[in-house]
């Protein structure tokens, strides 16, 4: 059986659109309006609970008044290049003409001839995407998908997820420029050590020269005793010794 035509204006009609980046909490708002003359209660559910905050979720609609649903996506880390799934639903139904203590026994007890409902795709857009991700519209997912009210208490309840730290672009020309500099400040820095070096070496060389000099002008010179000291260090005994022993040989070879 056919469900009911819906009775609710919604805007938008036909999706919910989400603006990124989703570092933060991104609010789409939808606003239902009661052309009727009855009330209306109505019911916002989606196939992915834990990833919207919605408020108010559910509520009765008072005729010709409007109420702004507002749908904040939770922070997640944003893949342009994963399909998004995410469906909403608005049910609705004509409000019985007592006083509704329990709306949940009330959608519970309700019969599905009773209901309306409408169905809304999610578009994810980031600033500088070509095109937006958009929920898939195939007839077989869309009979089977599970629609269920958000279980996220609120949004200021709603944990902000730290983006990943993205790493700045660098610019491949002005890098290699860069790199250049810093080779050529480490040559010009390499020859200015050795020649610090060299003239180290030099100075090294020059002082130990000196150091020498020094040393050989600064040890006296003794020369050779002379033969004539060495004769007249001998005592005047030696002489007389000597004088005696020629005697007598002088006169053994004259006799």
């Amino acid at each position: 059986m056919a469900n009911r035509e819906q009775a609710l204006i919604l805007e938008p009609a036909g999706e919910l659109r989400f603006r990124g980046p989703f570092t933060d909490v991104v609010t789409a708002d939808l606003n239902l309006t009661n052309p009727t003359d009855k009330r209306i209660c109505f019911k916002v559910k989606t196939t992915a609970p834990k990833r919207y905050c919605v408020r108010p979720n559910s509520g009765i609609l008072e005729p010709k008044k409007s109420i702004v649903v507002a749908v904040m996506l939770q922070p997640f880390e944003y893949d342009p290049t994963e399909k998004n799934k995410h469906k909403f639903m608005v049910q609705s139904m004509f409000a019985p003409d007592h006083v509704v203590d329990n709306q949940e026994v009330l959608w519970r007890d309700a019969p599905p001839e009773s209901l309306m409902d409408t169905k809304l795709k999610c578009v994810f857009e980031m600033p500088d995407a070509p095109q937006p991700l958009v929920a898939e519209t195939v007839k077989h997912s869309e009979a089977s998908a599970h629609y269920s009210e958000s279980n996220v208490e609120d949004s200021s309840f709603a944990r902000k997820v730290e983006s990943p730290k993205k790493m700045p672009s660098v610019n491949s020309g002005d890098e290699v420029k860069k790199l250049q500099l810093e080779l050529k400040k480490v040559q010009q820095e390499l020859q200015m050590v050795r020649f610090e070096n060299n003239q180290l070496k030099e100075d090294g060389a020059r002082l130990r020269k000196v150091a020498m000099a020094d040393t050989v002008s600064a040890t006296p010179s003794h020369p050779p005793p002379s033969s004539t000291n060495t004769v007249q260090a001998f005592p005047p005994v030696v002489y007389i010794i000597v004088a005696i022993l020629l005697g007598l040989l002088i006169g053994k070879f004259v006799l």
